[in-house]
């Protein structure tokens, strides 16, 4: 999952307030009206044309859709062949772009898709030109960290949160309490019916593969054919398990890189005690879980001739300024999609101790944020569940790399697991956070499913790739 990364990276400072709402008994039956995108920011003009964007107005409550809407960002770019139908991107994070992934990020898909399908896809609810979630920037700034290390350090932590969710509800708006992937579901299919389609093909990545596997379970004959990539397992039930699959993941990608650079002499630290130089690192830090969240983000693609050459060169990061006027939050959707609870600070500690114990190096993984930040929250508006899903057509096309740092492979094959003859997983035999373009094979097999319902048979697998980083 990227979900963290934002809070880390530094918000984006905003000098707006929320976006305004209106009523309008209409938003059931949302109309789409396409102009040509416009670049942004350091947008290339170049790479921009051909896009096309529009905003539906939606029900800020799919339980009460007469209300309140607000205006969901969509875009497109259409097929350039024999048009299959409409495929729609969902974005992960939570907090990713779809608009900016249509407009600047087509790279993503192949030039068979492109030809073949309308490629559709949104910024979701509280997220970019969707009624972010804002918040003061300089109170984002105070999140505490996720290492608690005290009993009024935990309290201090349920404090803040509170404080925070009352601050991003006054910026927001009603939003903010409606932003769960329960409520997403159902704006993907107001999408599907806007556009006129029957049924749409779907491609989920990391936290949007969470909002495939629940559009499928909530209108199954609407589902042409769906690819969730790096897959999360929302039916994990208790925080103690969501922790220990999250950290070992990590673990076991950081001792991978280890791995590589011990046999590898393009390595700048091949030849030395790596786990040594990392627990050194981690001592001498003021903030080792951004520093454990700098190393995990390297993990990703991955990149490890960076990873080892920050592992060279880091030194105790510098003091920032302190941000001023609202700043989005778009990880505020994750204490509404999950329910992992802690009771006390003496849970908390055990917790940390497990991790530490099991996990030497990634005793922090990035996850370990969407517990300490959700502390004192009320009930998720959309708890985890397992997956029921009855009645499609073509079964769900799982993919997921063996050594992914975020989404582990453990999640992926609890998914498949769920959805029984629904479902059937395509292993990447390498590493990385994502694998459709890992790999020929992966990407071939995923287009290949995409575009004439070409399943592959179960125990499918590609061979590994060595990363270019």
């Amino acid at each position: 999952m990227t979900f963290i990364r934002r809070a880390l990276a530094g918000a984006v400072v905003l000098g707006v307030a929320a976006a305004g709402l209106t009523t309008a008994a209409s938003a059931t039956s949302p109309q789409v009206h396409w102009t040509d995108c416009q670049p942004e920011g350091d947008d290339d003009p170049a790479v921009v044309k051909g896009s096309q964007c529009a905003t539906l107005q939606l029900p800020v409550d799919w339980r009460n859709p007469g209300g309140p809407t607000f205006g969901l960002a969509i875009a497109r770019r259409t097929a350039k062949g024999d048009r299959i139908g409409v495929l729609v991107f969902g974005p992960g994070g939570p907090g990713d772009s779809g608009v900016d992934r249509i407009k600047t990020g087509m790279s993503r898909f192949s030039a068979n898709l492109q030809d073949r399908f309308d490629i559709v896809s949104f910024d979701p609810r509280g997220v970019a030109r969707s009624n972010p979630v804002q918040c003061s920037a300089a109170l984002l700034a105070e999140q505490p960290s996720p290492i608690i290390t005290s009993k009024a350090d935990f309290t201090a932590t349920i404090s803040y949160n509170r404080q925070l969710a009352t601050d991003c509800r006054e910026h927001t708006g009603p939003l903010y309490d409606h932003i769960d992937t329960w409520q997403t579901v159902r704006d993907v299919d107001a999408v599907r019916r806007a556009l006129g389609e029957s049924t749409i093909s779907f491609h989920g990545s990391s936290y949007g593969t969470l909002l495939g596997a629940q559009y499928a379970e909530t209108y199954p004959n609407r589902v042409r054919a769906m690819v969730v990539e790096s897959v999360i397992d929302h039916g994990s039930p208790t925080t103690k398990s969501f922790l220990d699959v999250q950290a070992s993941a990590a673990q076991d990608s950081f001792d991978e890189f280890v791995k590589w650079c011990d046999a590898s002499t393009s390595c700048v630290l091949h030849g030395r005690d790596i786990h040594a130089l990392w627990a050194d690192l981690l001592a001498r830090s003021s903030d080792p879980f951004k520093l454990s969240f700098q190393v995990f983000r390297l993990l990703y693609d991955p990149e490890w001739s960076a990873l080892a050459q920050t592992l060279k060169d880091l030194e105790t990061p510098s003091a920032a300024a302190v941000p001023s006027g609202l700043a989005q939050n778009p990880l505020a959707v994750f204490c509404q999609d999950w329910n992992l609870p802690v009771k006390d600070y003496r849970e908390y500690a055990a917790h940390l101790q497990r991790l530490a114990r099991n996990n030497p190096d990634m005793r922090y993984p990035g996850q370990l944020m969407a517990v300490s930040m959700c502390l004192g929250a009320p009930k998720a508006n959309n708890p985890q569940h397992v997956l029921k899903v009855h009645g499609l057509k073509t079964p769900v096309l799982l993919a997921n790399a063996i050594h992914d740092p975020a989404t582990p492979y453990r999640m992926a094959q609890s998914v498949q697991r769920q959805l029984g003859r629904s479902g059937v997983l395509l292993t990447y035999e390498g590493w990385g956070h994502g694998s459709y373009n890992s790999s020929p094979c992966m990407q071939t097999t995923i287009d290949d499913y995409l575009i004439t319902r070409d399943v592959p048979k179960r125990g499918s697998s590609c061979a590994a790739v060595p990363p270019v980083g």
